[in-house]
């Protein structure tokens, strides 16, 4: 493991990460708003699934998703107003607001901290895009809300959780697909480690949409009715929506202020492909992962628990389990992927996913794959097949993978360990 440190430079001039925390987590899911409803919810093998309610899908042979349910923006949202943002900003607004609230830290000092913002996103805000594509088959670019055209960029996820929060320490929206809530954490585990910020909100954020269903149904790759990774029979991906949003501080910081810390984040690890835009490459994974290792100071041996990207498609479940294969060989940890409950969040994935690392080594169990019925023998994993376990973790791994290859991967521990 790593030394402790707690300065961000060394008397030689070298750099010295300071040791970054979790100490905040927001949490929208199609099976839980907030960190205990989401927590419970894992635990139990919760499914998000549900007939598609934000569009139609008559013209389709498939109607199921993992839509958000009962969530009203004026309910979690304070600072700003509502209508003024799209679903996806809504989503990443609430999630930081449950944050902040759940680290009992004073909001005042935040304020005058040097706290910034960074989001991942897959398509920014789809409904959106969605709507003004209606609006200008119908009638014609000059029948285009204007209103709604302010609410497309996707800059303006992060923008909108400063503004309702009043944090002036910067704000980025990582626009890199199904990886992009791990980029985000990485930027903000750097941005605190290397001293250039005192707290970073950061996760992901997407909402469903018909462009990004009807994308994946040409692709082959929805599933009819649940999502089933690792599984002989499974059929695809189901596509879900949500913000996973962590609060990050300096432990020298989480400790000052006595804050409950669910775990230290490690490190990360990134790589591209750099050769297809859709298809899974092995090679690069294997490289991404011991990265991963590598910058957390970690070995294989110490992983106890893997949270897969686990789409349920044929060629990431396979591809994905043979990287995994080729680093730990035959000592493989237990593997599982909240997908099966959840359904694939875009660039939410990644950063719920690592919420779900995060409650699991602070709360000691390992979360299920549900809806499986027999594994793949082409994916020779410990799955945690359907119900959760008890489990006593200390270092677990968060798989992110996206398309055009952007591969990031988060690796989180118990503190003390």
């Amino acid at each position: 493991m790593k030394p402790p440190r707690s300065s961000p430079e060394s008397r030689t001039g070298a750099i010295i990460m300071r040791r970054v925390v979790v100490t905040g987590i927001g949490a929208v899911s199609s099976i839980g708003l907030g960190v205990k409803a989401f927590t419970d919810a894992l635990r139990a093998g919760a499914c998000g699934v549900s007939e598609i309610r934000s569009f139609d899908t008559s013209g389709f042979a498939s109607h199921r998703g993992c839509e958000v349910r009962n969530f009203d923006p004026a309910t979690w949202i304070a600072g700003i107003d509502p209508s003024t943002l799209g679903r996806s900003a809504q989503f990443a607004v609430a999630a930081a607001g449950m944050a902040i609230r759940d680290s009992g830290i004073d909001t005042t000092r935040l304020k005058q901290a040097r706290c910034g913002v960074s989001i991942g996103t897959t398509d920014g805000e789809s409904q959106v895009i969605d709507q003004l594509t209606e609006q200008a088959v119908r009638h014609g670019y000059a029948g285009i809300d204007p209103a709604l055209l302010q609410q497309v960029p996707s800059h303006h996820i992060s923008f909108a959780v400063a503004r309702a929060l009043g944090l002036r320490g910067g704000a980025i929206t990582l626009p890199t697909a199904c990886s992009a809530g791990n980029y985000a954490i990485g930027y903000a585990y750097d941005c605190i480690g290397l001293g250039d910020a005192d707290a970073m909100l950061c996760g992901g954020a997407d909402s469903v949409c018909r462009k990004t269903f009807a994308g994946f149904y040409r692709l082959g790759t929805i599933a009819p009715q649940v999502c089933q990774p690792f599984d002989k029979d499974r059929k695809g991906i189901l596509t879900g929506e949500g913000a996973g949003l962590l609060l990050l501080e300096s432990l020298d910081s989480a400790l000052a202020r006595g804050a409950r810390i669910y775990a230290e984040v490690l490190g990360y690890g990134l790589t591209c492909d750099a050769d297809h835009m859709v298809a899974p490459n092995r090679d690069s994974i294997v490289r991404c992962i011991r990265l991963a290792h590598r910058n957390a100071g970690v070995s294989a041996a110490q992983i106890q628990y893997i949270c897969a990207h686990g789409t349920g498609t044929i060629a990431n479940d396979i591809t994905e389990s043979g990287a995994i294969a080729e680093v730990f060989g035959a000592t493989k940890p237990p593997v599982s992927s909240i997908k099966s409950m959840i359904g694939h969040t875009m660039g939410a994935a990644s950063a719920l996913a690592s919420i779900a690392c995060a409650v699991a080594v602070r709360d000691g169990f390992l979360p299920p794959t549900i809806n499986h019925g027999e594994t793949d023998p082409r994916c020779p994993l410990d799955c945690v097949p359907n119900h959760s376990r008890a489990a006593d973790l200390r270092v677990v791994q968060n798989n992110g993978f996206a398309f055009g290859g952007n591969n990031a991967i988060t690796v989180y521990a118990r503190y003390p360990q």
